[in-house]
């Protein structure tokens, strides 16, 4: 079974920048999509990027299109979330999964994946 740890957040103001880090154990995350999902306080957990398998396709959320950055380091078992120009609207708990099936496409749905880490709050005042 595949341990993920994410790593990276903090308090940051608007307009500032992070970058999240999603390392693997136990199993690698090569040859599986990727994704980065969020959970502000009181609501639902919500797809924010993810990666194929080979690095190819990245998808985003519209809410977050053109901001932040997904990429993977296979060689470093890591995949990475570069956010930039951040708003208070992007405080959440940041999670990364990887997905379920081998080789399969990275979806936005959380029932794609199956291995979860414990996730890494990001806080941005304004």
């Amino acid at each position: 079974q595949v341990h993920l740890v994410e790593s990276g957040g903090g308090l940051v103001q608007a307009g500032g920048s992070l970058r999240l880090s999603c390392g693997a154990s136990g199993r690698t995350l090569s040859n599986y999509a990727v994704g980065w999902f969020r959970q502000a306080p009181g609501k639902e957990r919500d797809f924010v990027a993810s990666i194929s398998w080979d690095g190819g396709i990245p998808y985003y959320a519209p809410s977050i299109k053109g901001r932040f950055s997904i990429s993977r380091a296979d060689a470093e078992n890591t995949v990475y979330l570069q956010m930039n120009n951040l708003t208070p609207e992007d405080t959440a708990i940041y999670y990364c999964a990887r997905s379920g099936l081998r080789l399969g496409v990275p979806g936005p749905l959380v029932k794609e994946y199956d291995s979860w880490g414990q996730g890494t709050q990001v806080t941005v005042s304004s």
